[in-house]
């Protein structure tokens, strides 16, 4: 009888310390976002493009809004997503128990407590994790 391996690594996970907690349950929904963001890591804080000028598209925290736009901290992206050259589809947290200090913004943006306000509101809490 031939020796049989009886177990065998199917893959593995590295903790990237951006949830917290289980409560509330992280949820997650497709969005889409827009054209020329660039490359996006897991983390990065979306805001929602509204307005009379909106397109009801994602854009990263921190971007300056058009005229007639309002850019509002809205979710936080769940993988990474390439959207240098075209919209792209990418799967987001509505809600969820993050760290605080695992958030990617727009360069020398500054997360503030309106961010932070935006998104409790939609069911997305942070908190300092070590």
């Amino acid at each position: 009888m031939a020796n049989k391996k009886l177990y065998e690594t199917v893959g593995s996970t590295a903790y990237d310390n951006l949830i917290v907690d289980n409560f509330p349950p992280a949820d997650v929904y497709s969005v889409t976002v827009t054209s020329g963001e660039g490359k996006l890591t897991r983390g990065t804080v979306l805001a929602l493009s509204t307005g009379t000028a909106g397109t009801g598209k994602m854009r990263i925290l921190g971007t300056t809004a058009g005229s007639n736009e309002t850019l509002d901290a809205n979710c936080i992206l769940a993988e990474d997503v390439d959207a240098t050259r075209a919209d792209a589809t990418a799967l987001a947290y509505r809600t969820g128990h993050f760290n605080r200090q695992a958030l990617i913004v727009k360069t020398e943006y500054t997360f503030k407590l309106a961010d932070e306000e935006a998104l409790r509101k939609g069911g997305i809490l942070l908190s300092d994790a070590l």
